[in-house]
């Protein structure tokens, strides 16, 4: 049985390929990815209706959400060596934006680049995604609008431009 979602496992992959568009090495970019998989674990660990609130968070509930990635980076705290540090990065800042205004308050430089790779996956993950019963799912090319429109505020521009790239590729 595999314990990743087929969202996890997208996340993963687009972080890959993304990593290896970035110039990092194969076996840096298979352990970015390898760790991405992991980066919603601590949403295991929040209540499935507010995980499943249709609409937006009350400001109590959406404070209870952002604890997935404390909680998250804590169960990965058991890990050991490189992947450890990685992967309870990753858990910890995939919602940080590039200006700041994410869930601590992080900006740019101050988030591990890989960790910033990850975010911009799932959003994108997240975004199209037909599993949420709380939107619609958004077309892939109103997907990469919104990240082309959100980069220099959500994303780094340089990743931004390198994640479209990866999709130009392909069409």
């Amino acid at each position: 049985m595999n314990p990743f979602s087929s969202e996890d496992r997208l996340v993963a992959r687009l972080t890959e390929s993304l990593a290896l568009a970035c110039g990092l090495s194969p076996d840096t970019s298979k352990l970015i990815s390898d760790a991405a998989a992991l980066h919603d674990v601590g949403k295991n660990f929040i209540c499935k209706n507010i995980l499943n609130k249709p609409g937006k968070l009350t400001p109590n509930k959406y404070s209870i959400m952002k604890i997935h990635t404390v909680l998250g980076a804590s169960i990965l705290s058991k890990l050991h060596g490189e992947f450890r540090t990685v992967a309870m990065n990753i858990s910890a800042f995939h919602h940080e934006k590039w200006d700041g205004t994410g869930y601590w308050g992080c900006k740019g430089g101050d988030v591990p680049y890989y960790c910033q790779m990850v975010s911009i996956c799932d959003i994108f993950v997240a975004v199209t995604s037909s599993s949420r019963p709380y939107k619609q799912p958004w077309t892939q090319r109103e997907a990469l609008r919104y990240i082309n429109n959100e980069s220099s505020k959500t994303f780094c521009p340089n990743l931004a431009n390198i994640f479209q790239s990866l999709f130009s590729k392909t069409a």
